[in-house]
């Protein structure tokens, strides 16, 4: 097997993660219309997603360490793929839950074993470029979900968003079973040492679990932003449905690129001189990307606020380089379960609850504060990741 053609397909099938994930954000204001949906809904269906992914993927994860990891990548394709297409029919909130419910389950699956599958064919020194690769996929993605969802749902309908982009993810399904083989070489015993209690074991290594806490901050803000901006956009600027889906897809094409790609090479570059190059390259990424996410909300022009939102978001994408930070910290044998842990922290406490969060503020008061609020988590993010920073020895776990 060549790990550049399996980077590829991991690559791809992680588009369809996330295009598939974000495309319900870009037909909020038409669901809204359609099925009667008030603000805390929609933030409510952002969050059972998050949810039912934050708490399945340790789960999957301990299953995954113990058997062929790419046989959950095709099964969890499939899965969410085919709740996607379910979407398109929904009848109420309560038929979306349910497809979102599954969307969680399969993506869950997938991002637990994904990172390390694609990372062990390459050299040490290169981890975090080729992470970077991989987590391209988020900004790309999601711009993706968003410019699809809002010029299909605008121009045929909502469902028809749906309908159209669950297709890719069953055939990357096929392509990913009948290619990648899985070289891990796990004997007997050490299958027998996999246990779900191992996961106490996590709270071991100070670093690891701070490393969960500044991007669950981080993630609070970024996943209330993916969720609500196309909304923000539309409300406060007048934008169309395709046109606020548009503009923040090319902020996130743009913003995700070049902090994705950028935190991976300057990552690596500063991994010559220091251990520590993984957090530092975060670290300045939150530093910088609070100020201009402040300013973005006191700017008056449409142009300028794009450009600092779009500033603000490169730079908090530079934490990509984390995922290289946990497979540094973590066994070859237990990583799938390592991510699951990060998953499960990192969403349980951010975008599991900033969606509905955001919601309940801007059905209260307004939109606007809500978005100041889930920005203001970026500092509680640079805390952590600094005492991620200052704790790190080396593999621990």
């Amino acid at each position: 097997m060549n790990p550049k053609i399996i980077l590829i397909i991991l690559f791809l099938i992680n588009l369809f993660n996330y295009i598939d994930r974000q495309v319900l954000f870009a037909v909020f204001p038409l669901l809204a219309k359609d099925l009667n949906l008030n603000d805390a809904q929609l933030g409510l269906l952002g969050s059972v997603f998050m949810i039912v992914y934050t708490l399945t993927a340790p789960i999957i994860a301990y299953f995954a360490d113990k058997s062929p990891r790419q046989i959950w990548v095709s099964v969890c394709a499939v899965l969410w793929s085919g709740a996607t297409a379910f979407t398109g029919m929904a009848k109420n909130f309560y038929n979306i839950a349910i497809a979102r419910s599954f969307i969680g389950v399969g993506e869950a699956g997938f991002t637990s074993v994904s990172p390390s599958l694609a990372a062990e064919g390459f050299d040490k020194d290169h981890r975090a470029r080729i992470l970077a690769i991989l987590g391209l996929a988020l900004p790309l993605g999601s711009a993706l979900g968003y410019l699809l969802g809002g010029l299909i749902g605008q121009h045929y309908g909502w469902r028809m968003a749906f309908y159209i982009l669950a297709i890719p993810g069953f055939l990357l399904a096929a392509w990913a079973f009948l290619y990648i083989k899985d070289k891990r070489q796990t004997t007997q015993e050490e299958k027998n040492q996999i246990k779900i209690s191992n996961y106490l074991k996590f709270f071991k290594s100070k670093s690891f679990v701070y490393v969960c806490l500044a991007e669950a901050m981080a993630t609070f803000t970024l996943g209330g932003l993916a969720a609500w901006m196309p909304t923000y956009f539309h409300r406060y600027y007048g934008f169309s449905v395709a046109e606020a889906g548009t503009k923040f897809g090319i902020m996130i094409i743009i913003a995700g690129s070049i902090g994705t790609l950028g935190g991976g090479v300057l990552a690596d570059f500063l991994n010559k001189f220091t251990k520590k190059a993984y957090f530092y390259t975060t670290l300045l990424g939150y530093l910088v990307a609070l100020p201009f996410g402040l300013f973005a909300l006191l700017c008056e022009g449409k142009l300028l606020t794009l450009i600092c939102f779009g500033i603000a978001m490169s730079f908090v994408f530079l934490q990509t380089s984390l995922n290289a930070a946990i497979i540094s910290i973590t066994s070859l044998k237990i990583r799938s379960m390592a991510f699951a842990f990060h998953i499960f922290i990192i969403h349980a406490l951010g975008d599991a609850l900033s969606p509905m969060t955001i919601g309940k503020i801007s059905q209260v008061f307004d939109l606007q504060l809500a978005v100041f609020i889930a920005i203001t988590f970026l500092i509680p993010a640079i805390v952590f990741c600094y005492f991620a920073a200052r704790t790190f020895k080396g593999q621990e776990l």
